[in-house]
C-alpha cells in the first residue's frame, strides 16, 4: 500500500532559549560520556547518523519534536558538551 499525505510542519525563527540550550548542552555531555563508556565511539557516531535516532536524542534533551531547527540546536549542543 502506498502512503501518501501531507504534514504541515510550522517554521519557527529565533533561538532556543538560553535555559533550554544550556540544559541540553549538560544533558548531552552526561548521555555522551555514558554512551562512550558503555558502547564506544564508534556507536556513538553510527546512532547519530541514524536520522530517527537522531530526531529521538534532540527530543530526548528537550527540543520539541516539530520545532524547524532541531538538526541544528542538537548539534550546537553536542558541539559544546564534547568540546575540551
Amino acid at each position: 500500500m502506498r502512503r501518501t499525505g501531507v504534514a504541515d510542519l510550522p517554521l519557527h525563527g529565533g533561538r532556543a532559549p538560553r535555559w533550554l540550550f544550556q540544559r541540553m548542552v549538560r544533558l548531552a555531555r552526561a548521555l555522551v560520556e555514558l554512551m562512550a563508556l558503555e558502547f564506544g565511539v564508534e556507536e556513538i557516531l553510527r546512532r547519530l547518523a541514524d536520522p530517527y535516532w537522531f530526531q529521538a536524542f534532540g527530543c530526548v534533551l528537550g527540543f520539541d519534536w516539530h520545532s524547524s531547527g532541531l538538526t541544528t540546536t542538537v548539534c550546537g549542543a553536542l558541539k559544546e558538551a564534547v568540546a575540551p
